[in-house]
């Protein structure tokens, strides 16, 4: 099993920053890709941004040259700097992993809790 504890959530104005980050522990040796997907009330749950074990990343157009996912292997642990917060932003965040066969597109099978994020005008 693997386990994700993701941090990073809160209060911003629009135009402010927000840095998450995601430690999975477990059989990490099962998962490839990790990201952070993204829910808003009476919305489909998405896709914000990716990352492989390889570096490869994908990200939402909605966030492209506004959030920047990386991660440290090392510590098994991946990071989502969000900059240029606007309100659409608000939402609860999620964290998660895909199964070591599979890409960055999932499906992902591993999820931790989520954070809130609320960007006010």
């Amino acid at each position: 099993q693997v386990q994700l504890v993701g941090s990073g959530g809160g209060l911003v104005q629009a135009g402010g920053s927000l840095r998450f980050s995601c430690r999975a522990s477990g059989s990490i040796f099962n998962i490839n890709a990790m990201g952070w997907f993204r829910q808003a009330p009476g919305k489909q749950r998405e896709l914000v941004a990716a990352i492989t074990s390889g570096g490869l990343t994908k990200y939402a157009e909605s966030v492209q040259g506004r959030f920047t996912i990386s991660r440290d292997l090392a510590k098994n642990t991946v990071y989502l700097q969000a900059n240029s917060l606007k309100p659409e932003d608000t939402a609860e965040y999620f964290c998660a992993a895909a199964p070591r066969t599979r890409g960055l597109s999932g499906p992902y099978t591993y999820w931790g809790q989520g954070t809130q994020v609320t960007v006010s005008s």
